[in-house]
């Protein structure tokens, strides 16, 4: 009946896509009903179901459990249980899923928390059995008619198993004092039951794209003492096992979808789990602060060609726009899908960022620091629940040069206006709104990525963490935005659409300890070369010269000669 009733919905209200038929293994590539290739490209809800500490700005014991204990704390166990129904209520709506079908994206990764679907195996009133719970299932069934609805891929993937599948705590919400999936045979007898569970309720829904079985175990098995999180790990045979087992149950019920299996040490170790056991499967990896070069998924791509079957990258992300670009440049290349992480936290570096409310900064100081005082219970209750409320998408600030990077630039680096810039009689032009594009093309900057797996000096991108996750730099304070940590060469340019008149222009700038000078071109050309900006701690205007280019669109580049400086503002003023 339920089916049938979303079903209508759907086309009653107009918003019905036609799936392409079950998505498919075919070789080494995933297809539709159609036989063609698919590749994914989507996000994952990380922070909705799971609440990870570092979303938060939480960075002691981040796991959820913890952090719905310290809420619990400040303001009681009535409105904690308030706040988790708002949070689960604003933080993923249709909205969100409406802007990554309009972005270009066409799939979404949920990573579920066992705990909204089933009771923990120690609060079970019948040892052995299992209670099932709706909401985990009503908020699925929403968020897969919202993906049908656009035409996108729902994924679901098992994030936090009973017990917790890892040493990584906050990943899977594990309480270390309690046995883990790997060490308690009911809690891996519920994970198996859990996943029948859901492919009995979708066997025949088109527009679930796969099963993700297993969120990045990591785990010894071994050695424990020095391998925690099984990176080196050898004999994954009690993750293979529990994979295998998930399949048949899988399989006892559905046949239609994708199972994807994940490595140990973060879904990169298989040492022991190949070969593939199941002839509708998917191999998974993840991908973080590493260089986007060949050797980087050799990997990845030898477990292709060796067992013929189909690789997705499930998680990567956490980094600049310029590592973006990069990596989805040569996963694509190789046509790899993937699933970006996460589509909003409170930060930059993704699609959409929760803007903290103020207060909020109280309640983590006294979360940290134990001379900390403590928020006023009244207080800190009317910040959480303008916390829940600031998860909407309609509150969030969207971050479009994110998306820029991934949709766009891969194919085409080049500039183009973040926003209309149109010069009245005087205008103030923030240093950040300078255009969309790749490095080198729309702005230059010498330290771009993190790239500290690979080599753990190269760290960079946007080291003020404010405004943009490109490689440039930018800081936010009680004196506004602005550009900070320049170095001898770096730019940024803006297009302006002028009017047939002329106008002087200045830079809102200090130069620290030492001053800079700084170079403006016009459409290319030097129009002002090396003003030296004062050294000093307090903003000056610094004079750049009269401009008269003509109506039309114009590109202004702001080129540091030499660096030191910060900056926040081009004024320009027409003359009369």
């Amino acid at each position: 009946m339920k089916t049938f009733v979303l079903s209508c919905w759907l086309v009653l209200t107009g918003y019905c896509a036609l799936a392409q038929g079950f998505l498919k293994r075919s070789g080494g590539i995933i297809v539709n009903e159609k036989g063609e290739n698919v590749l994914l490209r989507g996000f994952g809800l990380g922070g909705w179901m799971l609440q990870e500490g570092y979303m938060l700005k939480v960075y002691r014991e981040g796991q959820q459990y913890r952090i719905r204990e310290r809420i619990q704390e400040l303001v009681g166990e009535e409105r904690t249980a308030a706040f988790y129904d708002l949070w689960l209520a604003n933080h993923t709506t249709r909205a969100d899923i409406d802007a990554l079908k309009k972005w270009g994206f066409n799939s979404v990764r949920l990573p579920m928390h066992f705990n909204l679907y089933t009771l923990p195996v120690d609060k079970e009133p019948v040892k052995g059995q299992d209670t099932w719970l709706e909401k985990g299932f009503a908020m699925t069934d929403e968020l897969l008619a919202w993906c049908k609805a656009n035409g996108l891929y729902l994924i679901l993937d098992l994030h936090a198993a009973p017990g917790g599948q890892g040493n990584d705590l906050n990943i899977s919400d594990r309480d270390p004092s309690k046995p883990s999936l790997w060490e308690d045979p009911e809690n891996q007898r519920k994970t198996v039951a859990l996943w029948r569970k859901l492919a009995e309720r979708y066997n025949n829904e088109p527009w679930i794209g796969a099963y993700d079985i297993i969120n990045e175990p990591n785990w010894g098995f071994t050695d424990p003492q020095n391998d925690r999180n099984g990176t080196k790990e050898k004999n994954n045979a009690p993750l293979r096992k529990l994979m295998v087992d998930i399949t048949r149950a899988i399989r006892e019920v559905d046949n239609n979808h994708i199972v994807i299996i994940e490595g140990n040490g973060w879904g990169n170790n298989y040492s022991g789990v190949f070969p593939p056991w199941d002839s509708n499967m998917v191999l998974s990896y993840h991908k973080y602060w590493n260089y986007n070069n060949e050797g980087s998924i050799r990997h990845m791509l030898e477990a292709r060609d060796k067992y013929n079957i189909p690789i997705w990258l499930g998680e990567t992300g956490e980094n600049s726009n310029v590592w973006f670009t990069e990596a989805i440049r040569l996963l694509e290349k190789h046509n790899i899908g993937w699933a970006w992480w996460p589509l909003k936290k409170i930060g930059i570096n993704n699609p959409v960022e929760i803007v903290a409310p103020k207060g909020y900064d109280k309640i983590l100081r006294y979360w940290s620091d134990s001379a900390a005082p403590r928020p006023d219970a009244e207080e800190a209750w009317v910040t959480l629940q303008k916390l829940a409320e600031a998860t909407k998408f309609s509150w969030d600030h969207v971050h479009m040069d994110v998306v820029d990077a991934m949709m766009r630039q891969p194919s085409d680096p080049s500039a183009k206006p973040l926003k209309e810039i149109r010069l009245g009689l005087h205008t103030r032009i923030g240093a950040d709104v300078y255009d969309l594009g790749a490095n080198g093309y729309a702005y230059y900057d010498t330290d771009t990525a993190n790239y500290r797996v690979s080599d753990p000096k190269h760290t960079g991108g946007n080291r003020g963490g404010a405004s943009r996750n490109d490689g440039v730099d930018i800081s936010a304070g009680a004196d506004g935005v602005y550009i900070t940590q320049i170095a001898d060469g770096e730019w940024q340019q803006y297009t302006i659409t002028f009017p047939d008149r002329a106008f002087t222009v200045s830079m809102t700038a200090r130069g620290g300890e030492n001053g800079g000078k700084v170079t403006m071109l016009l459409d290319g050309k030097p129009v002002a070369q090396s003003v030296p900006v004062p050294p000093g701690k307090e903003w000056t205007d610094v004079p750049l010269g009269t401009l008269k280019p003509g109506k039309g669109k114009h590109v202004i580049r702001i080129l540091a000669n030499t660096g030191g400086f910060e900056w926040s503002f081009l004024n320009l003023q027409r003359v009369k």
